[in-house]
């Protein structure tokens, strides 16, 4: 997952206040700061990088080798910045490392201390691509997170793609208030992920008596054509529509799924499953809509009540999916035009939006191995 650090140094404390305040409003809960670490505490939870006491993360190469105020030695095994992390480290600290590409010794340092930081800021005054992409391939497989220091949304998309991966987040340095906000729908867009939905061709539908069944209401609000995948087996499930259209039986509740019994699988993000009994307030799901565009949706409440149930079975190219549904009139799938049909309608020959997945489950993640679902 993308994210973004904020920093907004050299300014009032009013314009730093609303800036800070901006970013917890888009999500962002990262704030390097060396000046104001106990007024920026008092805005929310958030989390601090800085070289001050009292910070969540510590932040090394300020005053040091990173900004160039102290000489890299020739031999870097040598590095005061390195010395500093790893004792950093010893104590249990979780560390970032601040380097400047102003020079080659200096790209050479950040890759360094790449392999010892948890974090890697690197903050490029006049760079161009390639400096970061040596850095990005270089360090590629090590444990540390690149994040590069923007100004804007350009920046930051320049970063956070570049040679393929990407860094792992940017930090903003904003001269206009007005970015905070287009980064954050930037990184949301980039991790959004999506699923490519087939029509499947309803072949059964019957009630089947009465089970637990579980409605998973999300601290989001969705629209029509959104719901989230749902079904009995991990080879295919089927998009179930949010209770987003009025009825004339109950109000619309925009933000619900109703989403089956307690054994089916709901997918979360990172394309993994969990099974609805599992879920609870907190846990984050994956809203779906009718064209497999996806966004990460925080669980407000789960209600599981005993209800009467409807088999539902659906083929595709000579895959065979079932799920089972609460039998009532407000259940919707998602039919080939986009458009919610009730479970009360549905009928053989109908054709639904599904998901196929190739991969077998294994304690929710995808591999690589046979497994018969019926």
């Amino acid at each position: 997952m993308k994210f973004a650090w904020i920093m907004v140094e050299g300014t009032n404390w009013d314009r730093k206040k609303e800036a800070i305040t901006t970013a917890l409003e888009s999500g962002t809960d990262h704030i390097v700061d060396f000046t104001d670490v106990e007024k920026i505490q008092k805005l929310g939870n958030v989390t601090i990088i800085s070289d001050v006491e009292g910070a969540d993360i510590v932040l090394v190469g300020r005053n040091g080798e990173g900004d160039g105020t102290l000489i890299i030695p020739t031999d870097l095994s040598e590095s005061k910045d390195l010395a500093a992390i790893s004792s950093l480290k010893r104590k249990g600290k979780k560390v970032a490392a601040y380097v400047e590409i102003t020079s080659k010794k200096h790209e050479e340092l950040a890759s360094y201390l790449g392999r010892t930081a948890d974090y890697l800021i690197l903050l490029g005054k006049d760079w161009t691509v390639i400096p970061l992409e040596n850095i990005i391939a270089d360090l590629q497989k090590e444990d540390v997170k690149l994040i590069a220091a923007v100004s804007d949304y350009d920046e930051a998309k320049v970063a956070l793609e570049t040679l393929e991966y990407g860094t792992d987040g940017v930090l903003l340095c904003p001269r206009d208030i007005s970015q905070i906000k287009k980064v954050s729908e930037l990184i949301e867009k980039i991790d959004s992920e999506s699923y490519q939905l087939k029509p499947a061709t309803v072949t059964r539908v019957e009630p089947v008596g009465s089970g637990d069944r579980v409605c998973v209401d999300t601290c989001s609000m969705m629209t029509p054509g959104e719901g989230m995948l749902i079904g009995s087996y991990s080879k295919g499930m089927f998009l179930v529509h949010s209770e987003s259209l009025e009825s004339e039986y109950v109000a619309s509740r925009p933000f619900r799924v109703n989403a089956g019994p307690v054994h089916a699988y709901v997918m979360t993000p990172g394309n993994r499953t969990r099974y609805l009994s599992e879920i609870e307030t907190g846990d984050e799901v994956l809203t779906v809509d009718k064209d497999g565009n996806t966004k990460t949706t925080v669980v407000g409440r789960v209600k599981i009540e005993k209800r009467p149930l409807m088999l539902i079975e659906a083929e595709y190219d000579g895959i065979v999916l079932k799920t089972i549904l609460q039998n009532a009139e407000t259940i919707r799938l998602v039919g080939e035009d986009g458009k919610p049909i009730s479970v009360a309608d549905l009928k053989t020959g109908d054709k639904v939006m599904v998901y196929l997945d190739k991969n077998a489950r294994h304690f929710g993640m995808a591999i690589d191995e046979t497994i018969i679902e019926k």
